[in-house]
């Protein structure tokens, strides 16, 4: 994925930043179903990355809504100065949605935070998508 390494100033206006937004399949149940390691990845994410937090990570469980479709696991979040890095688990499903939002260019890092994730939960198959934010932020 081609993503330019620096904001460029185009006419008085430049990228705001960069939203990595990660879908796993295939994770491993137990490490997902798990607070601590869940709170662990998003304490040390952000200083793996460059980023600067600005409080600990908040991690809660999410019960079971009856449905089938959501049957639990955990949602966290940790707050950065550069915005934020978020996680969702579904440890009966084998399944995690992660997005890392940030004003900062992490292009670079971003081997980095899927190497660190997968050694985290250990998953399979995924859908990595990142998204350019706020092209015409007024410099």
């Amino acid at each position: 994925m081609s993503i330019p390494s620096k904001f460029p100033v185009v006419n008085g206006k430049a990228q705001f930043g960069l939203h990595l937004m990660l879908d796993a399949y295939e994770a491993d149940h137990d490490k997902l179903n798990d607070m601590a390691r869940v709170f662990r990845f998003l304490r040390d994410l952000p200083p793996r990355i460059g980023m600067h937090t600005l409080m600990p990570p908040v991690v809660l469980e999410a019960t079971d809504t009856g449905t089938g479709f959501d049957t639990g696991g955990y949602t966290g979040v940790v707050i950065i100065a550069e915005s934020h890095i978020s996680i969702h688990t579904f440890p009966d499903k084998g399944f995690f949605t992660m997005d890392v939002y940030s004003c900062s260019d992490f292009a670079s890092e971003v081997d980095k935070i899927m190497s660190y994730t997968k050694e985290t939960f250990g998953f399979g198959k995924h859908e990595l998508q990142i998204v350019k934010r706020g092209l015409e932020f007024p410099m």
